[in-house]
């Protein structure tokens, strides 16, 4: 039953999902049309989209940054071996299919970017050795895990309500994270879905036969390298393959990671992330030569992330300025009462998320309507605060956006996995509704 549902929804996706780019250009279109029903002019409708279209550029970067970081840093040496160990725990593929969530989740519950690259590099890892493993599923298995961020570690809301700057301290004050990420609600949340997530991506896989296997290209042999390091005659060849070039630099790297993390503690953000990633990289690699060479290959699998991240940003823009993302949430807000309040913030989240994927710029949009709506019936704000990240964690799993560094180290395409990650979207939300209709 279950393997046929997901048997559907695979071939419902692959028949009508597009690619990504055209994903991002369709929700473009649908924006505009919506804004011009809402009473803004063609005129309007254009000047937001093109006004905001390069506002993610410096997030772009970063996006771009983790993915080459954090996927040269597990072809390093060391990392390989780390990865291979882990991998070489999953003997079947259900076991290999179990082990990608988990671990993805846990490290997304830790830090998103963090998650985001490393189930992706696991997956892969463990589809080399686990002979019958469905690859799609294992790389939708690793981004399943991506769901948890929000209520984790990294969670951009939580965090921000946590500071005496956010948008709307006047109306809330300052919520610690013992009241959000460490509240009775959100941890049964988070386990209900540690639980739940494994359980049902083991159900997702094939029939044994039908799994579309890893067809990766093969390493480059190490010997090979070093043929070609040892034959460098110019200077230029003999500084790109010195260990001492890149222990230097290295030295000056880990000195800010130790100064950076004594002054703040284990505050992660994409910065240090990527700083950690790229020095951690080059010092492992060995020599420059080698760490250019992973960091080259690394860069191929970045287009979508290049191409498509302005549109988001232009969809956003329309969203925003033209008043539908505000529309929406107070739609949301006209229905509910003070029981179905925080169960209905959550789903308007989640719908929003699907043209706004972003936390920062999702709580810019609805803390000014949800958090005042909240107050006035009663609902605890905290609470009010982590359905608008779970809303948008939870429709993550259908967004191309976020899987775009995932896709691009797997080699795949979104309709790869989408299938999957739409059973995972339904049966997750119905474990987070219960999560807050329960608290």
């Amino acid at each position: 039953m279950f393997r046929a549902m997901t048997q559907a929804s695979v071939s419902l996706v692959n028949r009508f999902l597009p690619d990504p780019f055209l994903f991002a250009v369709i929700l473009t279109v649908v924006v505009f049309g919506f804004g011009l029903f809402a009473g803004n002019t063609p005129i309007q409708m254009v000047q937001f989209w093109g006004e905001d279209f390069w506002n993610l550029l410096a997030f772009s970067m970063q996006m771009l940054l983790i993915l080459v970081t954090g996927y040269t840093l597990a072809k390093t040496p060391l990392f390989s071996r780390l990865l291979q160990a882990i991998a070489s725990t999953a003997k079947t593929p259900g076991r290999a299919i179990i082990l990608t969530t988990v671990v993805s989740a846990a490290a997304a519950w830790l830090n998103w970017g963090f998650g985001l690259v490393i189930g992706a590099l696991l997956a892969r890892e463990i589809a080399k050795k686990v002979d019958g493993v469905d690859y799609r599923l294992l790389i939708a298995s690793a981004y399943s895990g991506f769901i948890v961020w929000h209520g984790g570690f990294s969670g951009s809301i939580p965090l921000t309500i946590a500071t005496d700057k956010h948008i709307v301290v006047d109306l809330i004050g300052v919520i610690p994270t013992s009241q959000t990420i460490f509240s009775p609600m959100n941890l049964f949340i988070l386990a209900a879905l540690f639980i739940t997530l494994p359980i049902v991506n083991r159900l997702m896989m094939p029939e044994k036969g039908k799994a579309f296997v890893f067809r990766g290209i093969q390493d480059e042999p190490v010997e090979k390298k070093e043929v070609a390091a040892a034959t460098a005659l110019t200077p230029a060849d003999r500084l790109e393959n010195s260990r001492l070039v890149s222990q230097i630099i290295s030295v000056m790297g880990f000195g800010f990671i130790v100064y950076y993390f004594g002054k703040n503690g284990f505050k992660l953000n994409l910065d240090i992330v990527n700083f950690v990633f790229l020095f951690c990289g080059i010092l492992l690699h060995g020599t420059p030569r080698k760490f250019l060479d992973a960091a080259a290959e690394a860069v191929k699998g970045t287009t979508g992330i290049v191409i498509q991240f302005p549109f988001y940003a232009g969809i956003m823009g329309m969203m925003v300025s033209s008043g539908l993302a505000a529309s929406m949430s107070q739609w949301f807000v006209s229905i509910s009462n003070a029981t179905t309040f925080p169960l209905l913030s959550f789903w308007a989240a989640g719908l929003v998320n699907i043209f706004v994927p972003s936390g920062g710029g999702q709580w810019a949009v609805q803390a000014p309507i949800m958090m005042p709506a909240g107050a006035e019936l009663g609902v605890d704000a905290a609470k009010t605060a982590m359905a608008i990240a779970w809303g948008d964690a939870w429709t993550n799993m259908i967004q191309p956006f976020w899987a775009l560094p995932a896709l691009a180290i797997a080699g795949l395409g979104a309709r790869d996995i989408m299938g999957y990650c739409l059973i995972v979207l339904f049966v997750s939300g119905a474990v987070i509704s219960l999560g807050f209709l329960l608290f």
